[in-house]
């Protein structure tokens, strides 16, 4: 997997909505209504995630979920990454 210089990841981050490249990754933060409803989201994007072989950095207090993603065999942002955000995306837009 081949990690993207700065201004490809800057065009593909017009694709997503709410996606932000901060310190070598991307990154977002969703707010719900509850820490369940938030817990179940989290337990969708997992299985997700088990189904494309990449993980995030996530992290959850109360209602607030943060993720970062980037691919660590490449030390950066790849496709990969761009891919998983799209699906988190198409998840909490299902809700």
């Amino acid at each position: 997997m081949t990690m993207l210089n700065e201004a490809e990841i800057k065009e593909q981050l017009q694709k997503i909505k709410g996606w932000e490249y901060n310190d070598g990754a991307l990154e977002t933060t969703f707010e719900f209504k509850n820490f369940k409803e938030t817990f179940s989201i989290m337990t969708r994007i997992a299985f997700e995630c088990e189904a494309q072989n990449h993980h995030p950095e996530w992290c959850n207090v109360y209602n607030t979920l943060t993720i970062r993603l980037s691919t660590h065999d490449a030390k950066g942002v790849t496709s990969k990454d761009f891919k998983l955000a799209q699906s988190i995306e198409e998840i909490i837009d299902s809700e």
